[in-house]
């Protein structure tokens, strides 16, 4: 659907809005990736306590977001959680129990489970950071929670994986929700 599903409206605001406020409560700083000329993603979080960084290589996938995104974070940061902009359902204890498990664990990455699909929003920790600024291509940060599992704690939840927006069908689906 491209970067406009962003902006599509979900009741009173853009999805955008909804999935960045979902987050906003669990998280000491917020970092949005756009594109370049984000401005209309800029003026839908108006108001709300974030920062931006503009990703220079959109087209080459969601890879080069997230490298964007960690690029961006204060160096003393400890972890990130990496959520989707199109994901404006995420359940409010999900973000709580991922730095929980994370503090808990020390594993360098935390993972959802859904009933019993891996999903987003994931945790990472610093040591992770280099892999993740090194991302490329649309497959996200999935090689890199994948690449040695032994590194990887999951939550494990009762509730299906919220639902992003891909398609006009997700789109139509998150107004009957």
């Amino acid at each position: 659907m491209g970067g406009g599903k962003l902006l599509l409206p979900l009741h009173d605001k853009p999805i955008v809005r909804w999935s960045v406020e979902a987050l906003r409560p669990h998280v000491d700083e917020l970092v949005v990736v756009t594109a370049r000329g984000g401005d209309a993603v800029r003026a839908a979080l108006d108001g709300l306590a974030i920062r931006f960084a503009e990703n220079p290589r959109p087209e080459d996938g969601q890879g080069t977001s997230i490298a964007a995104g960690v690029a961006a974070l204060h160096p003393e940061t400890d972890a990130v959680i990496i959520a989707l902009g199109d994901q404006p359902r995420l359940s409010p204890e999900i973000v709580p129990a991922l730095v929980e498990a994370w503090r808990r664990s020390g594993k360098p990455i935390v993972a959802p489970m859904y009933r019993g699909v891996q999903g987003t929003p994931v945790l990472f920790a610093a040591e992770v950071f280099p892999e993740l600024r090194a991302l490329t291509g649309d497959a996200g940060a999935r090689g890199v929670v994948a690449a040695r599992r032994e590194r990887v704690e999951r939550v494990v939840f009762d509730l299906a994986m919220p639902p992003d927006v891909d398609t006009p069908e997700d789109f139509a689906r998150l107004h009957v929700e």
